[in-house]
């Protein structure tokens, strides 16, 4: 079962991926052109626009910076209970190559969680930014 729920987080953040390399350049190809076409006066459309650009980065990599570090720690909590736990019961009859075996796929749930996590807040505007914008005429 773990093995399936690392795939599955494996593909998320793949998709996640995917779709984020694909809506960046939409959007910035989108706001450039946009930015040539103001001129040095901004319309009130093009000012909203710009100065919302340079707040939502904020916002979105606070988000996810919030997130990378609430999953972090959460996952070292799992990962030292687990081993207090273990050390307490004794090995439970498992084998040493399991037990690592069991540590390692541990740290990549956590690992894939973390940047999952981070990923999720700029994919979430970057696509929902690219959605807007194809929408949207530039003049």
């Amino acid at each position: 079962m773990s093995a399936r729920r690392s795939h599955v987080a494996a593909t998320r953040l793949a998709t996640r991926s995917q779709e984020l390399a694909m809506a960046v350049p939409q959007v910035m190809g989108h706001r450039v052109a946009r930015m040539m076409l103001a001129g040095p006066v901004l319309s009130s459309r093009d000012h909203k626009e710009f100065t919302g650009m340079v707040a939502e980065k904020q916002v979105a990599f606070f988000q996810s910076w919030l997130a990378m570090w609430t999953h972090g720690v959460q996952a070292h909590q799992r990962f030292f209970g687990s081993l207090l736990q273990s050390g307490l019961a004794g090995s439970a009859g498992k084998h040493p190559a399991a037990q690592w075996w069991e540590a390692t796929a541990a740290w990549q749930r956590a690992s894939l969680g973390v940047l999952d996590k981070g990923l999720a807040p700029v994919h979430r505007k970057a696509t929902a930014n690219a959605r807007r914008l194809g929408r949207t005429r530039l003049r």
